[in-house]
């Protein structure tokens, strides 16, 4: 098992919520013998897991995380000489796009923003993420998203980074690309749980970054249905969690 696999797996036992019905279960296992303790565990882990499961729950991990990027009002003299967006998930195998691999809704709406912001700057754009399917797969993330630029926004794309799987990748072999061009000073776009974190290795490989980021899910106005569990809710707290632990990770 490779390096990557381990961390996946890892990530995964930590987060919610496997690692809250991880919780559940030892609870239930330890309450024969400590009936208190046990039942505590227990409880708890579903009680937090009822509570993240909410919109509303979600806010309070999502709002923080947000709040540390401030979103760009001014977009046209921020000195920037390329727009960077980084790639999310994918839909495979779209029947109605020729089988081919599509971004999921978290990459169109990276792909949203950029167009707009190509709109208003005429900068030349570099999309980066690698494969993720089978290793045989011939798109790579950054494909799918050049595609959806060029064809469904008319926007065109410049550069290709489709080696990278992770977001450290993402900014160090885009760093490789831009520099060769002369670029050294990038607007960065991602969803804004991730812009922090995006930001720092972008910055540690060497670019100048002017945050750009977009979706905001705390900007949602919470109604009654936000304080019921849902799977968006759940969504949302895992997205955020995850970050979390990446920012950690890399401060580390």
């Amino acid at each position: 098992m490779t390096s990557g696999m381990l961390m996946a797996v890892f990530r995964t036992l930590i987060i919610p919520p496997v690692s809250l019905l991880i919780l559940f279960v030892f609870g239930h296992l330890i309450k024969t013998r400590y009936p208190k303790i046990g039942r505590t565990v227990s409880n708890g882990a579903m009680l937090i897991l009822l509570v993240i499961s909410t919109s509303a729950g979600a806010w309070l991990l999502v709002a923080p995380l947000e709040n540390l990027e401030k979103p760009l009002v001014v977009t046209t003299t921020t000195g920037a000489q390329a727009i960077v967006v980084l790639s999310a998930g994918s839909l495979q195998n779209n029947p109605e796009y020729d089988n081919k691999a599509i971004p999921d809704y978290i990459a169109l709406g990276r792909i949203r923003y950029a167009a707009k912001l190509y709109r208003d700057t005429g900068l030349p754009i570099l999309v980066t993420g690698g494969k993720v399917g089978k290793a045989n797969d011939p798109d790579s993330l950054a494909l799918g998203m050049a595609r959806a630029l060029e064809y469904e926004f008319a926007i065109p794309v410049k550069w290709h980074e489709d080696l990278s799987k992770n977001t450290r990748e993402n900014a160090e072999f885009s760093a490789l690309i831009l520099k060769k061009t002369g670029v050294k000073h990038i607007l960065l776009v991602t969803d804004a749980m991730h812009m922090r974190r995006a930001k720092f290795v972008f910055e540690q490989a060497g670019l100048q970054v002017t945050s750009a980021p977009t979706l905001f899910f705390s900007n949602d106005e919470l109604g009654l249905f936000s304080y019921l569990p849902s799977a968006e809710g759940l969504r949302r707290s895992h997205y955020a969690m995850y970050e979390w632990l990446g920012l950690a990770w890399y401060q580390m």
